[in-house]
């Protein structure tokens, strides 16, 4: 994707997302909010600067599928309309929940993850909180995801868009009528199902793994309900402010070495 038209998706779904959930948010928590904001704007470039240096390898990639007929799509010779949502569909469950639930599993790619969870005030900015290790990581499962699927670029295009726009959704602090999350549920992932991932408690933070659609954790039984407003959130091996709020100390996190689960009494029931 050009770098102009990738960042405007950028500021245009932070801008949009960041004005409803101050005009209308779940959590009103007093907190340095531009403090909170810098660390995860400055994330957001490092992931735009990581996909940029290596984008060159998805555009070939993609070029390379059309070329040799490689992929579901391309073997298939699907109509533009499957390639839409069939194609769509693919590259959300390999690129984006496969990937996250890897990270939740693999305790290496967990290291550079986590930062990710340190977040003790989730919102629209949190979705970009990627240490540059992770955005490498999701980049090549994207990859991956081309491969499998035989995604010409301009599913990517799209694809990249939805992805980006979706996680700016599902990550703010917005307040939602309860008819509106249950239509837009149906089909895609919402604020009130993926605040969820975020509480800063197993089995919780293990459930809602979901980007775009919703259908991937329903299908996969990773699919929790959780009143929103008992949620806390962050990490429980990371929930010192100051450590969750530095941005050298969240750079350095994936290479001091593993913290392993609190191990609590009982399982926490919300």
């Amino acid at each position: 994707m050009p770098t102009v038209h990738r960042t405007a998706v950028l500021v245009g779904g932070l801008t949009i997302f960041f004005l409803i959930e101050n005009a209308a948010p779940l959590f009103t928590n007093k907190y340095d909010k531009w403090h909170h904001s810098g660390i995860n704007i400055f994330f957001t470039l490092t992931t735009v600067l990581v996909n940029f240096v290596m984008a060159f390898i998805l555009v070939y990639t993609a070029d390379w599928v059309v070329a040799n007929g490689f992929g579901l799509l391309q073997w298939t010779n699907a109509s533009a309309l499957v390639c839409v949502t069939a194609g769509l569909m693919l590259m959300d469950l390999i690129g984006a929940y496969t990937a996250h639930f890897t990270e939740h599993k693999v305790r290496w790619m967990w290291q550079f993850h986590v930062i990710h969870h340190t977040d003790q005030h989730v919102d629209t900015t949190t979705a970009n909180r990627h240490h540059p290790g992770e955005s490498v990581i999701r980049f090549v499962f994207t990859t991956v995801a081309v491969l499998i699927v035989g995604a010409p670029m301009w599913l990517v295009f799209l694809y990249q868009s939805l992805s980006a726009l979706l996680s700016q959704f599902n990550h703010s602090n917005v307040s939602m009528p309860k008819w509106l999350d249950s239509a837009l549920l149906l089909v895609i992932c919402t604020p009130n199902m993926h605040r969820v991932h975020h509480h800063y408690r197993q089995p919780y933070s293990d459930s809602n793994y979901g980007n775009i659609f919703s259908l991937w954790d329903r299908v996969f039984g990773t699919y929790k309900v959780v009143d929103n407003t008992k949620l806390v959130y962050g990490v429980d091996t990371y929930m010192d402010k100051e450590e969750a709020s530095s941005l050298m100390n969240l750079l350095k996190i994936p290479f001091a070495g593993y913290r392993h689960p609190i191990d609590h009494p009982t399982e926490e029931k919300l």
